[in-house]
């Protein structure tokens, strides 16, 4: 009978650190005014289509997303739990520490950091090995599987539901267009930066080396 084995520290502090710069991106795209990310375009189009409210639809498509992960064999992690429940506290946290920008290229310059924030805080975050978001897990688990670069499997996937979003009826902006065709490469290269190889099984090596 196998036993549950508690994370090494460290990996659980790339975890937290990762997911607290992942929310502060966040909160310095949304300040820029200039367009949500495409996942949330695409909450916002069933929030049109069906009423309900934007954390409704919200909790919907991931679990329609956690369910991809079946085919794929994905498996799921501690980090999976911790980033359903503080990406968005950490972004809220955030939001009072957000300087006063006025101007377009002042917002774009804050939205062009917050996206490079939010690509670092993907790559420490995954690089603990301790499983993906709903959503990065499907886009690693897609590049495991596939043998494909991972830029190009997040680019593609980023593109496609920010289309399926806008047909639905969500708000798309300069800030939208640029996340889904530039999260994927920033990514990949902190990914790089942080030693995370999404073509292979972290979650399981690292429950082996704990």
């Amino acid at each position: 009978m196998s036993t549950w084995t508690r994370p090494k520290v460290k990996p659980i502090a790339r975890l937290v650190l990762g997911l607290y710069l992942f929310g502060l991106g966040l909160a310095m795209m949304i300040h820029s005014g200039l367009g949500v990310a495409p996942w949330d375009v695409l909450g916002q189009g069933l929030q049109n289509q069906t009423g309900w409210s934007f954390g409704v639809t919200t909790v919907i498509v991931s679990a329609v997303v956690l369910l991809l992960w079946i085919p794929i064999r994905q498996k799921p992690g501690l980090g999976t739990l911790v980033n359903a429940v503080s990406i968005g506290p950490f972004a809220d946290l955030s939001r009072p520490l957000m300087p006063e920008t006025t101007g377009f290229w002042a917002n774009l310059a804050l939205m062009l950091l917050g996206l490079v924030v939010v690509a670092m805080g993907s790559g420490l975050y995954l690089s603990a090995g301790l499983g993906g978001g709903p959503r990065d897990g499907l886009m690693v688990g897609l590049t495991r599987v596939t043998g494909i670069p991972f830029w190009i499997v997040r680019t593609i996937g980023e593109s496609l539901v920010l289309v399926i979003g806008w047909l639905l009826g969500g708000t798309v902006g300069l800030g939208t267009a640029l996340f889904a065709f530039g999260i994927g490469y920033l990514a990949q290269i902190s990914m790089k930066i942080f030693g995370f190889d999404p073509k292979k099984d972290h979650l399981n090596q690292q429950g082996q080396n704990v």
